[in-house]
C-alpha cells in the first residue's frame, strides 16, 4: 500500500501555476501531431505537414470545448440547470472523453469541408494518434489525485488523501492509461501500418476503447454524485461506451464486406 502524495503543480512561478495535468494534454498534442508528421511523410499518404498541424489544432480545440461540455452535461447536468454559466468554468477542472470525442467528430467534419476530405479518410488517420495523449491524460489524473479506484486490497493499492476515508485503492487512473494509451496505441498504430479497408482503423479504436474503458470501470470508484445507474454495477462510463463498441463493430463489418465486394468485382 502506498500513501499517494504527489504535488499535482509542475511548477510554480508565483504569478503563475503549471499543473502537470495541463502538462499531459501538451504531451498527447505534441505526440499526435509528431506522429501524423511522420505518417505524412510518407509517400502516398494523402497528407502534409501543414495540414497535420491544421488538423491537431482543431483536434484540440474539439478535445477542450466537447470535454468540458460533455462533462458538464453527462456527468453533472443538475449543477448546469441551477447554474448555466458554470459551463465555462473551465478553471474549476472537469473533462470527458465521451464529450470531447463527440467535440472532434465535429471538428473532423468542418475540417474535412475545409481541406476536402472525407469524414472516415480523417478518422482513419487520426486514431493511431489519439492513444498517447488519452494515456497521459490518465497519468494526469493520477498525479492529481483524482478519479480514483474502488477499495482494494492489492500490494499496489493507494491511498488517495482527497477520498479522506483513508481507503487503500486501485490505482484506475494507471490501468487506464495502460490500456488506453500503452496497449491502443502499440494495436491501432500496428495495425494501420499495413493497407486496411476504409472505416477499420476509425472502427478498431472505438471497440478498443469501449471494451478497454467498460474493463476498467468494474474497479474505477463511480462518481459520487452519480453512483451505479442499474443493476448494482453500471456506471455511467459504461453505458456511454457501449453504443462505441457496438457502432465500432458494425463499422468493421462493413469496411470488410465493401473490401470484400470490390475484391470480387474486380
Amino acid at each position: 500500500m502506498w500513501v499517494h502524495n504527489i504535488d499535482p503543480i509542475a511548477l510554480d512561478l508565483g504569478f503563475i501555476q503549471i499543473h502537470w495535468y495541463g502538462l499531459m494534454y501538451l504531451i498527447g498534442f505534441g505526440a499526435a501531431f509528431w506522429l501524423g508528421a511522420y505518417r505524412a511523410r510518407r509517400p502516398g499518404s494523402g497528407w502534409t505537414e501543414e495540414q497535420v498541424s491544421d488538423l491537431i489544432f482543431w483536434g484540440a480545440m474539439g478535445v477542450v470545448l466537447g470535454g468540458r461540455m460533455g462533462y458538464v452535461l453527462f456527468y453533472n447536468f443538475d449543477q448546469f440547470l441551477s447554474d448555466p454559466l458554470w459551463l465555462f468554468a473551465v478553471w474549476e477542472g472537469g473533462m470527458s472523453f465521451h464529450g470531447g470525442l463527440l467535440g472532434v467528430l465535429v471538428m473532423l467534419w468542418l475540417f474535412g469541408k475545409k481541406h476536402d476530405k472525407s469524414f472516415m479518410q480523417m478518422g482513419d488517420f487520426v486514431a493511431p494518434l489519439v492513444p498517447i495523449g488519452l494515456g497521459a491524460g490518465r497519468v494526469g489524473n493520477f498525479i492529481g489525485g483524482e478519479l480514483w479506484g474502488r477499495a482494494a486490497d492489492v500490494p499496489w493499492a493507494v491511498v488517495f488523501p482527497r477520498t479522506v476515508d483513508g481507503v487503500a485503492r486501485h490505482p484506475s487512473q494507471l490501468y487506464e492509461a495502460f490500456l488506453e494509451g500503452v496497449v491502443m496505441f502499440a494495436v491501432l498504430w500496428w495495425f494501420s501500418s499495413k493497407p486496411r479497408p476504409r472505416m477499420a482503423v476509425s472502427a478498431l479504436f472505438l471497440i478498443m476503447y469501449g471494451v478497454f474503458r467498460s474493463s476498467v470501470e468494474f474497479f474505477r470508484e463511480p462518481d459520487a454524485h452519480i453512483g451505479y445507474i442499474a443493476f448494482g454495477w453500471l456506471t455511467k462510463g459504461q453505458l456511454l461506451s457501449l453504443p462505441m463498441i457496438i457502432v465500432g463493430a458494425l463499422l468493421l463489418l462493413w469496411a470488410y464486406k465493401q473490401s470484400s465486394s470490390a475484391v470480387t468485382v474486380k
